[in-house]
């Protein structure tokens, strides 16, 4: 009986260790499958907030909201969503650059609205409301300091490497959401509280 026991021991720790190193193998691929998900819900949220952003214009021509709440209010957006790769689940803003003009464009800010034909914005220079070329990225919280804010996206805060490749871009951070996106070329980015170059 006393051999028996042994052989139930012996037996038992083999199939502690073979659990063990399945889950070693499985929890990095589940993690990395979850990592996936969460990818695609990102992409998908974004899409939602620049689909908003762009029945937005069609109500109010020229007009861009000034907080996501405004875009429930006009019924562009059905709810807010929260960023699925910050722990808090706050974006950052992507807003149309309110700095000098580009030397590159010589053109004034109120020429990239573009122009509107059958309810649609024409597309000048690969983007919906003319080529945007630079934007501002601020936090949420930021939002109240900054005069006449025009939301035109959103961009995850997590600054985490992503598995997937987003418009050649490899982390969340850089995974721009924007109306007007020209998805061949990205824009010059200002973020909240650097100084716009000229």
């Amino acid at each position: 009986m006393k051999k028996t026991d042994g052989y139930t021991i012996l037996l038992l720790m083999f199939a502690v260790f073979v659990m063990s190193i399945g889950l070693m193998i499985a929890v990095p691929v589940w993690q990395t499958q979850i990592q996936r998900e969460k990818e695609e819900e990102l992409i998908f949220r974004g899409k939602q907030y620049v689909e908003a952003i762009r029945l937005f214009q069609r109500k109010k021509p020229g007009a861009f909201p000034k907080d996501f709440e405004e875009l429930v209010e006009e019924k562009c957006l059905r709810k807010l969503f929260e960023d699925p790769m910050s722990p808090d689940g706050k974006w950052n803003l992507v807003l149309m650059s309110q700095g000098p003009v580009s030397r590159r464009t010589r053109q004034p800010r109120r020429a990239s609205r573009g122009t509107r034909t059958g309810g649609q914005t024409a597309r000048t220079g690969g983007g919906g409301i003319g080529a945007v070329q630079r934007v501002l990225i601020a936090p949420q919280a930021a939002l109240s300091a900054i005069d006449n804010p025009q939301i035109i996206g959103v961009v995850s805060a997590s600054n985490q490497e992503s598995i997937k490749i987003y418009y050649n871009q490899q982390s969340y951070d850089k995974w721009l959401f924007f109306y007007g996106q020209d998805p061949a070329k990205m824009p010059e980015i200002i973020y909240y509280g650097q100084k716009e170059k000229d």
